[in-house]
């Protein structure tokens, strides 16, 4: 039977007139995988301050068991500005007794990649956010605890980060942990219990993030008092989530039959003809051209002959090891920059919104519903549809109280929301986006999945949150670090893969390294050859369909005419295929 660690019995806390909770009993035990959810400021955090013991309850009483030791990962990571990471993460430990410990190395390698040594030196001051973020979950990794309490572990780190540490976390287990976090897929793939913090209550879930979605909506419709704009958000992630969501390892303890009845007739997330259609007309048949380019930061090079097409409707994820170029490829899109060499050919209708990852400067000043309408009253989403700058504030979290608060008593994550509801103000129609999930609970990162899946035109994101990724986005790209951009029609799973056999190159001696270089390319060749088969095979269907749909509609000249086109763009999209396909095939006979 496995031990109990901690429990907290008729536990209350408040902060100045806010009840944050409210007679809590609830405990952990060894092995236990615990996600902690709810809308921010709801005391998640509170609820791990108190079971670490740094918080004391206003009422009630928290016990350990004897001999139990707890770490706590907060969301700001602090130490002795002066101090190196080696002081930070190892203390005095002598470094042949911890050198040859192989899960503190592992540790090291998952966290810091080939570039340990060098960090161990540096001084804890001189870190940024992702870095000291790492250098905390390393230092509480190795410590000897009996239940870890994770508080957004997986900010600043990127996708192959959070896979590691998921990883990690699976393989140890009899520890305990109990974690906050935005990152759906890192829920999923880790936790096994779900308590989510609502008006200072803890309500108890079975599985991850999936199955605590699923039960969510079974006890709405057990309930049937559900409001029904937050009952339509969770049919629609119900929906998702059956199609197939990522990392999704634990089943729902309960009849999902009855949930299956809820989303009968929910239809897709996003009607993709609607929005193609709606982006043709909005945006035209170029959106971004990018034609053997090179891109340069200084003297280092970052992108070398690029070449990638952009075009309307697209919604394409952008995945990458940090300093790859993810944000050197946006800002130049987005005009910042100009290529070193090529050129980048951007449609005359191109109306972009760069979401970058610094907080504009705003007046403080504002009101939040006044910096909204400062830009617009009113947005077009397409088909008909529009939200007022009010509407869109509460789609994004603001209340109709919190509209009237001034910006300069919001938090960051506040602050970021509002420059993302300013942009969307604007109308734009291609958005690019640059973490933008960053500071986000997960009921704001539904309603942004929601708002995005009726938005018409192109979408570009860069993001370590995996599952907002695979949510909103259908193709995706890869900067592995070496100048190139990489198509993957695998998804993240595809990136990771391609990560591990490079990190699994580069640790081979050198007199083999090319032979299986050499290997991993022909593979990649081969898939690449497959995928081109499969679009081509797609388009000649797709052809046959628009021909006869060519000879029923004779009456009808306004369609006769978009048939027309159609059929020209998906010849031109079937000339490029094949001329694909044959570089590709003369590239593996070469091999």
């Amino acid at each position: 039977m496995a031990r109990n660690l901690v429990n907290l019995e008729g536990v209350s806390k408040a902060f100045d007139v806010k009840q944050l909770l409210d007679e809590v009993s609830l405990g952990i035990s060894e092995g236990d995988r615990v996600g902690i959810v709810g809308r921010n400021g709801s005391g998640k955090s509170t609820l791990l301050k108190v079971m670490a013991g740094i918080e004391a309850p206003d009422k009630g009483r928290v016990t350990r068991a004897g001999g139990v030791k707890v770490g706590l990962l907060s969301q700001v990571d602090i130490a002795e500005a002066e101090a190196s990471v080696r002081d930070v993460v190892l203390g005095d430990k002598p470094k042949h007794e911890w050198a040859r410990e192989s899960g503190i190395r592992e540790i090291f390698d998952g966290l810091f990649g080939g570039h340990s040594d060098e960090l161990l030196d540096r001084k804890f001051g001189a870190l940024s956010g992702g870095e000291r973020r790492r250098v905390g979950l390393a230092k509480l990794l190795i410590d000897d605890v009996d239940l870890i309490l994770l508080d957004e572990p997986t900010n600043h780190l990127d996708v192959e980060g959070v896979a590691w540490l998921s990883r990690h976390l699976n393989e140890r287990k009899n520890l305990g942990v109990a974690v906050i976090t935005h990152d759906r897929w890192f829920l999923d793939a880790v936790t096994e219990r779900t308590w989510e913090v609502v008006s200072g209550k803890i309500e108890e879930y079975d599985g991850g993030y999936s199955a605590f979605v699923l039960a969510k909506a079974e006890r709405a419709r057990q309930a049937s008092a559900v409001e029904g704009r937050r009952n339509q958000l969770i049919r629609k992630e119900l929906a998702w989530l059956r199609r197939g969501a990522p990392a999704q390892t634990v089943k729902p303890k309960f009849r999902v039959d009855a949930a299956n009845e809820l989303i009968s007739t929910e239809p897709p997330p996003r009607d993709k003809t609607e929005l193609l259609r709606f982006a043709l007309n909005r945006l035209g048949k170029t959106v971004y051209e990018v034609q053997h380019a090179q891109v340069r930061a200084g003297d280092k090079e970052i992108l070398d002959d690029v070449y990638w097409n952009v075009g309307p409707g697209d919604r394409i994820g952008i995945v990458g090891i940090n300093g790859a170029g993810k944000t050197t490829l946006m800002r130049m899109l987005d005009g910042e920059i100009k290529p070193f060499a090529g050129k980048l050919v951007t449609g005359i209708t191109v109306k972009p919104a760069f979401l970058t990852q610094h907080l504009d400067e705003l007046n403080p000043t504002w009101r939040v519903l006044e910096a909204v309408e400062e830009v617009a009253n009113h947005v077009e989403l397409g088909s008909g549809k529009t939200l007022s700058a009010s509407q869109l504030c509460e789609r994004l979290g603001f209340d109709r109280e919190s509209q009237w608060t001034p910006v300069g008593d919001l938090s960051g994550g506040e602050k970021r929301r509002l420059q993302l509801t300013r942009l969307l103000m604007d109308s734009p129609n291609v958005l690019l986006l640059d973490e933008p999930t960053n500071d986000f609970d997960i009921e704001t990162l539904t309603e942004l999945e929601d708002l995005l899946d009726s938005f018409g035109g192109t979408i570009l994101v860069i993001s370590h949150d995996r599952y907002f990724l695979e949510r909103v986005c259908d193709r995706f790209v890869g900067l592995l670090g070496d100048g190139a951009l990489r198509d993957l029609p695998r998804g993240v799973e595809q990136y990771l893969e391609q990560r591990a056999e490079m990190m699994e190159d580069s640790n081979k001696p050198s007199g083999s390294t090319k032979k299986v270089s050499n290997a991993a390319q022909e593979r990649q060749i081969k898939k690449d050859i497959a995928r081109l088969d499969r679009q081509i095979e797609k388009a000649a269907e797709k052809l046959v369909g628009l021909l006869e749909e060519q000879l029923g509609e004779t009456s009808n000249h306004q369609r006769l005419l978009e048939i027309g086109n159609e059929i020209e763009e998906l010849k031109a999209q079937q000339v490029t295929l094949e001329t694909q396909w044959l570089a590709a095939t003369m590239a593996l006979e070469g091999q």
